[in-house]
């Protein structure tokens, strides 16, 4: 079908036939949605960046995943194995530059001080744990507020110390 105005330039001779038909078929492809090449070559662009970003998308939303999935484990770590505070003597300790306490017993606190229980931080409360369950919990990125069984490094210094003493440098060395 031709519209007015191409009826016109066709019978004034403006126009050819062909022109008028390349025009139609051209408005045709418009309105049917079918581009011209090059158009074709710009979606493909546009695919190639909207693939890209849903790895994007789905790398973050994996991370955030993980995320949560490494809290929970933490939490439910800390459940199972938590100690029940057990006494009325307070055992003060460091966390974020205040001091708290926490109320414990004697047999605790020997074994706070020995390295045998530690202190984790529990959404806002503080949490008892064994030795193995606080290496759990700071393997999978909880706070440990309170750990007395790693080594100071004044300690770790004595060791050095301990361990080179075996090996003499005499003093009659000409350099």
């Amino acid at each position: 079908m031709r519209n007015l105005l191409q009826e016109q330039l066709l019978k004034a001779g403006l126009a050819k036939k062909q022109q008028v038909d390349a025009a139609a078929r051209a408005q045709a492809r418009q309105r049917d949605g079918k581009a011209p090449v090059a158009d074709k070559i710009d979606t493909d662009k546009l695919l190639a960046e909207r693939a890209e970003r849903d790895r994007a998308l789905a790398a973050e939303r994996n991370a955030r995943a993980r995320e949560q999935e490494l809290r929970a484990q933490i939490k439910q770590i800390i459940e199972t194995h938590q100690q029940k505070p057990a006494g009325e003597q307070p055992y003060r300790f460091i966390d974020a530059g205040k001091i708290k306490e926490i109320l414990v017993g004697e047999r605790q606190r020997q074994q706070l001080a020995n390295g045998s229980l530690s202190i984790a931080r529990h959404l806002d409360t503080y949490a008892l744990l064994p030795q193995a369950a606080a290496l759990m919990v700071r393997e999978r990125g909880g706070e440990i507020v309170v750990d007395h069984s790693r080594a100071t490094p004044a300690a770790q210094a004595d060791a050095d110390e301990e361990h080179y003493r075996r090996f003499v440098v005499p003093d009659d060395l000409m350099w």
